[in-house]
């Protein structure tokens, strides 16, 4: 049973990516780009990863980008860890023994972690001394839009919100957690991306075709009204672009880090 003091429902966020799992690769694209890019960071790193963990490996894609090494995936949902023949964990609960991997890279899950320190412990243990830890993910800023006009659509009709945003790492704070986690040469960068959408729908769709519903143990248990969700949309739809196309602003936080060398 899931921690009530934990800010994610455990099994929920399972069901969503089960529920995202058999058409995920049509919603991948965000995935992709950061698999790619933490790929690409590691190559610069060494010429040699032989053995990596592939951590919230939704289907497993991370795993053409690297042939040369074994690539050993974990997701939290059980579909996506059965379709990258992989084991089923959350990311602050792994089952791996220490010294396993000589890489730990995440691409688009670490955001949805209820305890992202002692993750980041976890992740230091199982990896070999001198191992490399990389993982991209949305941090605080992204969604500032889509939040904003949700409060508002909301506000103006009750006293208060519902929760239905899930909170996210603020950029500033990350080089602390890796620190402390026990990570040597902390790196952290942060870039912005712009998605475009053809309209406020398929912006919402897109995120549950990503397995990112609203999991927080806090959430709303009723969707939005019919009157408040044309509301939103109707606002969504007055905050589009000349060309009619709805931009979707994301905070892209990449942490780099490594276990301590022997002594």
């Amino acid at each position: 049973m899931s921690d009530p003091i934990e800010p994610f429902d455990r099994t929920a966020r399972r069901r969503a990516r089960d529920r995202a799992a058999p058409d995920f690769a049509g919603f991948a694209f965000l995935k992709d780009a950061l698999a790619a890019d933490l790929a690409d960071r590691l190559a610069e790193l060494g010429p040699s990863f032989p053995r990596i963990l592939d951590l919230g490996s939704h289907d497993g894609r991370l795993a053409a980008l690297l042939p040369e090494s074994e690539i050993v995936a974990a997701d939290a949902g059980f579909h996506f860890a059965k379709m990258a023949h992989g084991v089923m964990c959350d990311e602050d609960r792994l089952p791996f023994a220490p010294g396993s991997f000589d890489a730990v890279l995440s691409a688009a899950s670490l955001h949805g972690v209820n305890d992202l320190p002692g993750a980041l412990v976890q992740i230091r243990q199982v990896l070999k001394p001198g191992g490399v830890f990389l993982a991209a993910f949305v941090g605080g800023a992204s969604l500032a839009a889509l939040r904003a006009r949700l409060l508002a659509t909301e506000m103006a009709r009750y006293d208060g919100v519902s929760p239905r945003f899930l909170p996210m790492v603020d950029p500033r704070e990350a080089p602390g957690l890796l620190q402390r986690a026990g990570f040597i040469e902390p790196v952290v960068d942060v870039h912005q991306q712009t998605v475009r959408y053809r309209s406020a729908a398929s912006m919402l769709a897109d995120q549950r075709g990503m397995g990112e519903g609203n999991v927080l143990h806090a959430r709303s248990r009723k969707p939005l009204s019919r009157v408040d969700a044309a509301a939103f949309y109707a606002a969504a739809e007055a905050a589009a672009e000349a060309d009619g196309r709805h931009p979707l602003q994301l905070e892209i936080v990449t942490m780099t880090g490594r276990a301590p060398p022997l002594k």
